[in-house]
Parts: C-alpha cells; sequence; structure tokens
C-alpha cells in the first residue's frame, strides 16, 4: 500500500466541460471515462473528476490517501480533532472511500482498495 497521496478528486458541475479543460491541462486522454467519474492516470498518480459540485458545494480538490483499515484511519483521525464529513463507502469493485474535515474545513480523503 503506497503512503503517498494516490488520487487527487475535483468535484464538478458540467463533467463534458471539465473533462475537456484537464485533457488539455493535463496533455492526457481519460483513463476511466464514465458518466459519474472522469479519472486521469498520471505515471500512477490518478486525477478524477465527480460530477457533484451542485451537491457538495465548492470543496476544493481532495487528495485521498490509501489506508489499509478505512474505519481504523477515519476514527484516529476523528480522535485527532478531525470532523467527520462522509462516512465509509463502497464506490465500486469493492473499492472504499472516506473523508473528515480539519479544523479549518479541508477535506481530507481516505481510500481503501479491495
Amino acid at each position: 500500500m503506497s503512503t503517498a497521496i494516490t488520487t487527487i478528486i475535483y468535484h464538478v458541475e458540467d463533467l463534458a466541460r471539465a473533462k475537456a479543460l484537464f485533457t488539455t491541462y493535463l496533455g492526457a486522454e481519460p483513463t476511466t471515462d464514465s458518466p459519474y467519474y472522469v479519472g486521469f492516470d498520471l505515471g500512477g498518480q490518478q486525477v478524477g473528476l465527480v460530477p457533484d459540485a451542485a451537491e457538495q458545494g465548492p470543496i476544493g480538490p481532495v487528495c485521498f490517501r490509501d489506508v489499509p483499515d478505512i474505519a481504523a484511519a477515519r476514527k484516529a483521525l476523528l480522535e485527532a480533532g478531525a470532523t467527520s464529513h462522509e462516512e465509509p463507502h463502497d464506490v465500486g469493485g469493492g473499492m472504499l472511500v472516506a473523508s473528515v474535515k480539519d479544523a479549518d474545513g479541508h477535506v481530507i480523503g481516505l481510500r481503501q482498495l479491495p
């Protein structure tokens, strides 16, 4: 399991518009292209677009770190002063994601691979 930030998610309103912009910005075609997620793989660094900005509000990009036990990692962050943002849930294929907010309102993402 990597100790690096493995995924950066941008919450967008218009997925098609964001996909065109990020294809130009990153100089790469998406490796995943679906109605609920567009992802670009840049040498192991995943940059993803999720069309839920209207629901989420302007939260900025969210960095995700891979963890072996998402429940334990989330609990440790909550005990360290974070507040709950998103409960662990399956986003497909057994991959779990969750997030918390730090004291300044920044969203911190966790990801557990199947």
